[in-house]
């Protein structure tokens, strides 16, 4: 038995057998397969082979009517190493002789030519990014085979991977994928997001687990408290069976609370929204218990097919979203693109640092056509019920200026149309960086509402990247300057009456709801199946007794004091929440 430890990103505990997704532009682990299944490598690489051959004959071909016979012959050399047996037997004779999979095989020789090749006279260097290129396309054949294999499966699964984009999480079959876990990751990346958004359990941030992990394995995912236990044991396993029967108690009890208000004990209502990134999650928003949609994470519509979506795609996903709240408010924020994997993969020069490059509200204002596409489509959608639309990281007036100002464009163009919109559409914008922050009160004049969203705040306040494992330990919306800062702005939007909320994934902690309460925050914005059990605090407790814990709170200097106090305070009025996590 071995047990790793992550970061938990979607709770629940699962038990099932491991499916190994590896990625062609990482190192590919050593595994070895079972001897009845050599036979299916020699095979799968055959077949890799024969697939790889014909996508370049293909390209070749292409090459030839566009640019010349000379240029084309470029690919004589691809072809003629992949048909090169002295190149392939080596590959056949590694998975025959040591039984390790067509993978580890393809990429361990083709490096060991790579070294070869790159030793030798310059003649020979300038061959070495075509073996590269080659080592790419034939994993790309043997990966992308083995995810198919995935539909495929009888039984269920739980995915171990290097690391998963939000576009292959979606994918996944809830019927056939009931977890994974990754080697990287962070608590607030869009893979982890969307992990929650599915409501499938996963742990990521786990180092080299993808490196041990074996296809069929026995393995235990526990996104509760972050670990993932490989071929458990027989106490291990009927523990965690029995922790899985008590939190579905635990989760039936909560369900009594759904159609009852989110109001304190001494009658101040709590709004309680969801954070969703497709249309079909509005409806679970309602059901369970929710206010509306505070957050609707439209870049997701854009990450999860492979070009822009148009005008009309984007309407009627707005619109199945108000129609499945059935007249309960939304708020759009208009697209957090450009540091997502995705949009640097797709760009002609990737940045070095997209988290503090060309994105959000920066990327719209940098393609235009795109953004009044997206405005188009919000504002048509505004006709069909209440809808607010907001701006993310907006660090300047500027900007928030040049954004509304395309706004108003838009409202012109579709006057002129005779297209029905919601003529005075609430504008409001995320405080997620010390800049706004600061800068509250000069954009409180400009907006109807500000949402705070912590992820950001998070990242941008502290310096630490939200997204690499090796820092996840001092990523905490416990830390006392984001506390000073959600403050601020709630003061600020408080004396300028405009409203104010918090969306970022802190609002959905149960230890966090009475600080948040406590700060003066009215409004919150979770993941919806968060609703029930912060639904559960809010109406156990007093504006009072929050505001005396958020006192006592801003006495402390530091994260771990802060995180110790408000676990052990929400323990009290929840205990099943906490059953089996860590305080630290």
């Amino acid at each position: 038995m071995e047990v790793f430890k992550g970061i938990p990103v979607s709770s629940g505990v699962v038990i099932g057998s491991i499916f190994t997704l590896d990625d062609e532009r990482r190192r590919i682990p050593r595994r070895t397969v079972r001897a009845a299944h050599v036979e299916r490598e020699h095979a799968r690489l055959r077949k890799a082979l024969a697939d790889s051959i014909a996508e370049l004959e293909a390209t070749r071909e292409r090459a030839e009517e566009s640019l010349g016979v000379e240029p084309a012959k470029v690919f004589a050399f691809h072809l003629g190493m992949l048909r090169d047996p002295t190149v392939i037997q080596p590959i056949h004779d590694m998975i025959e002789s040591e039984r390790v999979t067509a993978e580890y095989a393809v990429s361990t020789e083709f490096r060991r030519l790579a070294s070869m090749l790159s030793g030798m006279d310059d003649a020979f260097k300038t061959k070495v990014d075509d073996v590269w290129d080659l080592d790419r396309r034939v994993l790309r054949q043997l990966i992308g085979e083995h995810m198919s294999a995935l539909r495929e499966m009888h039984e269920k699964a739980i995915v171990v991977a290097p690391d998963l984009t939000p576009t292959q999480t979606a994918s996944f079959d809830r019927n056939k994928v009931i977890g994974f876990a990754t080697d990287a990751g962070g608590r607030t990346s869009h893979t982890a997001i969307m992990a929650r958004a599915i409501g499938i359990p996963a742990v990521v941030g786990l180092g080299d687990l993808s490196g041990s992990a074996q296809d069929g394995a026995a393995v235990i995912v526990d996104g509760d408290r972050g670990i993932v236990i490989v071929n458990p044991d027989a106490e291990t396993l009927e523990q965690h069976r029995t922790y899985n029967e008590r939190m579905r108690v635990f989760r039936a009890s909560l369900s009594e609370d759904v159609d009852r208000p989110a109001e304190t004990s001494d009658g101040v209502r709590i709004s309680l929204l969801g954070n969703i990134e497709f249309p079909e999650e509005a409806a679970s928003v309602v059901r369970y218990g929710g206010d509306g949609v505070g957050l609707f994470r439209t870049e997701f519509v854009y990450l999860t097919q492979e070009k822009e979506p148009s005008e009309e795609q984007q309407f009627e996903a707005y619109g199945r979203a108000i129609e499945n709240l059935g007249g309960k408010p939304m708020t759009v924020r208009t697209f957090d693109l450009g540091s997502d994997k995705q949009t640097q993969e797709r760009a002609e020069a990737p940045e070095r640092n997209p988290a503090l490059g060309c994105r959000s509200i920066r990327y719209c204002l940098q393609n235009i056509p795109m953004f009044k596409r997206q405005l188009r489509a919000i504002l048509r959608a505004s006709a069909l019920g209440p809808l607010r639309v907001m701006f993310p990281l907006v660090t300047d007036a500027l900007e928030l200026r040049q954004a509304k100002m395309l706004l108003t464009d838009v409202k012109e163009d579709l006057e002129e149309d005779g297209v029905a919109f919601d003529r005075n559409l609430p504008v409001g914008i995320m405080v997620e960086t010390p800049a706004a922050a600061v800068m509250a009160s000069t954009f409180a004049r400009d907006v109807d509402f500000f949402s705070i969203g912590t992820n950001d705040l998070v990242q941008f306040t502290l310096a630490v990247d939200r997204t690499n494992e090796r820092v996840a330990s001092l990523f905490s919306a416990a830390h006392p300057a984001i506390n000073r800062l959600i403050k601020d702005v709630v003061r600020t939007a408080r004396k300028h009456k405009i409203e104010v909320s918090v969306c970022g994934e802190a609002a959905g902690e149960p230890e966090f709801t009475m600080l948040l309460i406590g700060l003066g925050l009215r409004s919150l914005s979770v993941t919806p199946s968060s609703i029930p059990a912060i639904k559960r605090i809010v109406r156990s407790v007093d504006v009072p007794q929050c505001e005396r814990l958020a006192r006592r709170v801003g006495s402390f200097d530091s994260e771990r004091q802060v995180t110790a106090f408000l676990r052990e305070q929400a323990r009290e009025i929840i205990p099943e929440a906490f059953d089996g996590r860590s305080v630290d």
